[in-house]
């Protein structure tokens, strides 16, 4: 592989960033408007938590994404395989935490 010149951005660089920013919107708005809807007497459906459960997912992926651009992609060749092992192993426990997350707050849900 051919590395890019040190002034030219990777062409994926721009929609993860996108992707990051548009699903942390998400993700901060919903909270908001589920924190003024629910009540005690009346929470919200479980199914509506699939929204910042997804937007959270985008936001950790764009961050994966954007981590493989900083330290893979522009590594060099002599340097590439080592920084792809460091990258799997932060991707793999990134995903775990979100795994972790998503699967103890549905576990919390259904335990009333």
């Amino acid at each position: 592989m051919t590395q890019l010149p040190a002034n030219k951005p990777d062409r994926r660089r721009k929609p993860l960033l996108i992707l990051e920013f548009t699903s942390l919107a998400i993700l901060l708005i919903s909270m908001g408007w589920f924190s003024s809807q629910s009540s005690a007497e009346n929470p919200i459906s479980p199914a509506w938590l699939l929204l910042p459960a997804f937007a959270s997912l985008g936001v950790f992926l764009s961050f994966i994404g954007l981590m493989y651009l900083r330290w893979v992609a522009s590594a060099s060749d002599d340097r590439r395989g080592r920084h792809k092992v460091i990258f799997v192993l932060l991707a793999v426990t990134l995903m775990g935490v979100w795994v972790y997350g998503i699967g103890n707050t549905w576990l919390s849900l259904n335990a009333r």
